[in-house]
């Protein structure tokens, strides 16, 4: 009886740790733009502070006016834990990546 518990016991010991997956957080490009999700809102990659549909794997929002490419649709949808694709209105999508706090 106590050989299947030490079994499950071993085999959950073994699984890595889930990490949370959720598209809040900053993003960078290989050009050297970055955005950061947190819930509903959004820096843009121009800077400006903007509201947006928010999903836990996925963001969707319009340009803000100011920021190039003023009223474009952009959709993101998270490929992973450091990858998203972004898709503005539609152009290929690309994939941006995962990044630290900003350093100055």
């Amino acid at each position: 009886m106590m050989r299947p518990l030490l079994f499950l016991v071993g085999l959950v010991a073994c699984v890595p740790a889930a990490r949370a997956d959720s598209i809040d957080g900053a993003w960078c490009k290989a050009q050297g733009q970055r955005m950061v999700i947190q819930g509903q809102n959004i820096l843009t990659p121009a800077g400006t502070r903007a509201q947006g549909d928010y999903g836990r794997h996925s963001f969707n929002y319009v340009v803000p006016a100011g920021d190039p490419g003023a009223g474009t649709a952009i959709r993101m949808v998270l490929m992973g834990e450091d990858h998203v694709q972004v898709q503005e209105g539609a152009a290929q999508p690309v994939i941006w990546n995962r990044c630290g706090p900003p350093t100055s």
